[in-house]
């Protein structure tokens, strides 16, 4: 039966809640923590390490840290900006991307400076795809495109079997979408030769044998394509890591395979918003809260409306309250705060119930929650070693574990 690890995707060194839930799952005997160099960017690596400062030694020791490396956002696109990193692919204008050895020391300190450790247990390149993704941009030849993509992975594995003979890294791995795409899919990563390319790494290192030990890759109940490279890898001695667990793309569709409780302070957080609001001054948020309640079912899953809350909602409440004063604002982004966390969880139970009708096939046997069925379909795959779930909250992370009892 597969094992439960932290995610830490969303994690942030800001929250206390994360933190406390991070201690929780130590403290109840968790065997792995998953980060990247990316996740909020460094805040969640900064997060693991507040939470390891309440335990000893002996503790820190059985828990696995993974990290990862090669995305250039937030910091790392200011610092490329500076010192232009190598090899990189500049696959969009807020995502760039790169694998070579120089960049991955460069993460792999500031990794290790970040989780206040001198050695991260497994380290693994993330999402090298984005290459391949680029080429295609550019209607490369695939045949080209793939022997490139070997000659940069074999590059990448070189370093990093030169950061195993340091010790600052005790093995190696991918993590990668394209591990999870049909072999026809213009996307996939062809995976048969990783192994091949490892000896020869660890070879011209002069290594007694290769330390690419993990894949990680998404696979849940909805995406099964990636039980293949699972079964690949676990025929090879490599371990396997699932990712996305509860988060599903179907038909082009995004399903959050969770239930949620309807918020029952919702209504009175609406009602009390909409009476401070109703005014010619703030008459634009109060439109918007009409609307917003009008339409709290049409999301397609939380993802869509947080999207919409960073790129629209929060802006445009921004500058409606740009003249407000000090004293008032205050008091206003109270009011605006408590109605929100409310809200998303409106928009939470929503789409729960319009995944469960969306659904209906796949969980027609399903007796327990989505989350539930969902995790315990993983659990029993006999080639997924661990499972990685977002747990925000101490709650979240017994209710996960508990699955193991």
């Amino acid at each position: 039966m597969s094992n439960f690890a932290f995610g830490t995707y969303r994690i942030t060194d800001q929250n206390p809640q994360h933190i406390q839930a991070l201690r929780e799952a130590i403290d109840s005997g968790i065997a792995m923590i998953d980060t990247s160099s990316n996740y909020m960017d460094g805040a969640a690596e900064r997060a693991i390490a507040l939470a390891f400062r309440n335990f000893d030694e002996d503790v820190k020791q059985n828990v696995e840290i993974v990290s990862k490396y090669g995305y250039i956002q937030g910091l790392n696109m200011e610092l490329h900006k500076e010192h232009k990193f190598e090899s990189v692919v500049e696959f969009s204008e807020h995502c760039f991307h790169s694998i070579a050895p120089s960049f991955m020391k460069n993460q792999l300190e500031a990794s290790l400076s970040r989780l206040e450790v001198k050695k991260i247990d497994c380290y693994l390149i993330h999402n090298p795809e984005y290459y391949i993704l680029d080429a295609m941009n550019r209607d490369a030849q695939r045949d080209e495109v793939l022997d490139a993509m070997y000659d940069r992975l074999y590059d990448a594995f070189v370093g990093l079997e030169e950061e195993v003979k340091t010790g600052r890294i005790g093995s190696y791995g991918i993590s990668s979408n394209s591990f999870s795409k049909a072999n026809n899919d213009p996307e996939f990563l062809p995976y048969e030769d990783l192994i091949t390319i490892a000896d020869r790494a660890s070879e011209s290192v002069g290594n007694d044998t290769h330390s690419f030990t993990t894949i990680q890759l998404p696979i849940n109940i909805l995406e099964t394509e990636g039980l293949k490279c699972a079964s690949w890898a676990k025929a090879n001695g490599l371990r396997v890591l699932v990712n996305r667990p509860l988060n599903a793309q179907k038909d082009g569709h995004m399903f959050r395979l969770a239930d949620y409780d309807e918020s029952t302070e919702y209504y009175h957080h609406l009602n009390e918003l909409l009476n401070v609001c109703d005014n010619d001054e703030l008459k634009s948020i109060y439109n918007l809260l009409e609307q917003l309640d009008e339409n709290k079912h049409k999301f397609g899953w939380i993802g869509d409306f947080d999207s919409f809350l960073y790129a629209q909602i929060l802006p445009h409440i921004k500058s409606s309250l740009e003249n407000m004063d000090e004293e008032n604002l205050e008091t206003m982004l109270k009011y605006i705060d408590m109605f929100f966390i409310e809200y998303r969880k409106m928009v939470a139970y929503e789409c729960s119930k319009n995944t469960r009708v969306a659904l209906k096939e796949q969980f027609k046997e399903c007796k327990e929650s989505l989350q539930e069925c969902s995790l315990k379909f993983l659990m029993n795959r006999e080639n997924v070693d661990y499972i990685l779930v977002g747990m925000r909250k101490p709650s979240y992370v017994q209710e996960v574990l508990a699955l193991k009892a």
